[in-house]
């Protein structure tokens, strides 16, 4: 599991803690950078910057997950840049949500870790104690929810927290 992390962490929270914990889910989407300019805008800079600790968690899927045709030489040529392509994706991603928190005057925790994002989610829950998770909604309907599924409704149900799904206002008429 590789981590980057752009501040240090707070140890686990404890009965009697000073903090409120709160993890953002981001990927390379206007809806998670949507939830984190919600979470910044709402909870950090509200007044209770120094009793939040934000923490921002991309998921970066393994190559092997992105691949799935050719014979294993093909693969292996189209693994590594695949591969590459996802590291350069999540450095933006990192680099988005850092100058989003700094513009902000934001102090966060940032980490990458490899994984299914709904799974690297939870568990960063779990790790960091959080108290709210706030992750962007695609909008998707039923149908197509059920065939490509739903980060932010996996976490809603499997989360050991509040969730917070920011969705996409719709258009004034």
């Amino acid at each position: 599991m590789a981590e980057t992390k752009a501040a240090a962490t707070a140890g686990p929270l404890e009965e009697g803690r000073s903090k409120t914990v709160v993890l953002v889910g981001v990927d390379d989407s206007d809806h998670s950078y949507r939830a984190l300019e919600w979470a910044v805008r709402h909870v950090a800079t509200a007044g209770v910057a120094a009793a939040t600790e934000l923490v921002v968690v991309h998921a970066k899927q393994a190559a092997s997950s992105v691949v799935t045709v050719g014979g294993a030489a093909v693969a292996g040529d189209v693994v590594r840049y695949v591969e590459e392509d996802l590291r350069k994706r999540a450095d933006e991603v990192v680099e988005r949500a850092r100058s989003l928190c700094v513009a902000n005057s934001v102090e966060g925790v940032v980490e990458v870790i490899d994984g299914e994002p709904r799974y690297v989610i939870c568990n960063a829950v779990e790790k960091h104690g959080a108290d709210l998770l706030v992750v962007g909604s695609h909008g998707y309907g039923a149908i197509k929810r059920a065939f490509l599924g739903s980060v932010s409704d996996y976490c809603a149900h499997h989360a050991h927290c509040s969730v917070m799904i920011v969705k996409q206002p719709k258009p004034k008429k």
